[in-house]
């Protein structure tokens, strides 16, 4: 999945001369807090909520450009993976997408972005989760796979949680079946470290209540 892919026309571009009363509004309107400005087609960055809220309202926006847009977009050949890094590292609640020329092309909102992650996960797959917790020099996903498949388990999807500070790694690993006894006490067997486990029922409650507190956090 590509950013091409996950482009949404919903939530309109500013222009420079737009005020910030308009762009206040559409915040609102939209529940972001950021705006891409585009002029003549060309994305010239991201303007906040912080930004806007700094301005008087009926000034427009190209006035005031001494706060600074933020230069953060994604070109449409990137991958799903690298456009949750860069929500991630900028925390940007909408994430543009221009080509190498700064053609402005659409934006990604984080709700379709977290509707084509869980897709992507396999996340709605009934089936069960186990996580393990290793050090790197003992991680080797092949081998993992080896052991769990020998349960005539198959892996549907599988991400590492890491910790710069900390010497252990977390593996989490959804699988197709919700009965994860014997899985889990082969790979207890092998000497893997079974962190935690989830059926089915459990997952999706942690699942859903996560949902519905980020959700709750994007509507603030």
């Amino acid at each position: 999945m590509y950013a091409s892919d996950l482009i949404s026309y919903a939530v309109p571009p500013l222009k420079g001369a737009d005020t910030g009363l308009m762009a206040n509004q559409w915040m609102n309107d939209f529940h972001v807090r950021h705006l891409p400005v585009v002029d003549n087609g060309t994305f010239l960055g991201l303007v906040s909520e912080d930004h806007i809220l700094n301005m008087p309202p009926d000034d427009a926006i190209h006035s005031h450009y001494e706060y600074g847009l933020i230069n953060v977009f994604v070109q449409p050949h990137q991958h799903l993976y690298e456009i949750m890094k860069c929500v991630v590292d900028s925390g940007l609640s909408v994430v543009p997408v221009a080509n190498k020329d700064r053609q402005y092309m659409g934006l990604i909102t984080l709700d379709n972005l977290i509707k084509q992650l869980v897709e992507s996960g396999s996340i709605t797959h009934p089936g069960g989760v186990i996580v393990i917790e290793m050090t790197p020099r003992d991680y080797s996903l092949a081998e993992i796979a080896r052991i769990i498949e020998s349960e005539k388990v198959l892996i549907l999807s599988s991400f590492i949680t890491s910790n710069i500070d900390q010497s252990l790694i977390e593996l989490t690993i959804k699988l197709n079946k919700e009965d994860l006894k014997h899985v889990v006490a082969t790979l207890e067997r092998f000497d893997y470290n079974v962190k935690d486990s989830f059926y089915e029922s459990d997952y999706l409650d942690s699942l859903n209540d996560r949902y519905d507190s980020l959700i709750r956090y994007l509507n603030i």
